[in-house]
């Protein structure tokens, strides 16, 4: 097995000189590179079915037509919420010992969490 190794830059090494031209794309400045896509065949970016969030939000009668970015969005959106409370949630589960979410749980971190007030009664 060999094992890697990785040196330090020191600030140092650096010609501020070269660093310079490059800022300014001179005559040593290296092309654009386009950043690496994270999106390939086996990645999404949206954890939750689009197709389905597409027809939750075309239940209400005042959405017509929703584009492509906005279903996006409210994915986005939706799965950023579920994560806060998931993680919010599972203090109360670790404060009683328990790995698995109950709802009881759920019930201490909407009334403890200013942020979650709008959810009070929701879950009766």
């Amino acid at each position: 097995m060999a094992a890697v190794v990785a040196t330090p830059v020191s600030p140092t090494e650096l010609d501020p000189e070269r660093i310079e031209e490059e800022i300014r794309g001179g005559p040593e400045a290296e092309e654009e590179v386009a950043p690496p896509q994270t999106t390939g065949p086996g990645t999404r970016l949206s954890k939750l079915p689009l197709a389905r969030i597409k027809a939750l939000m075309k239940t209400d009668p005042d959405v017509s037509l929703a584009s492509q970015e906005s279903v996006f969005i409210i994915a986005k959106a939706t799965e950023l919420f579920v994560e806060m409370i998931a993680k919010d949630s599972l203090v109360y589960a670790q404060q009683g010992k328990r790995k698995t979410l109950q709802r009881k749980d759920l019930d201490n971190a909407i009334e403890a969490i200013d942020e979650f007030a709008f959810l009070e009664g929701t879950l009766d």
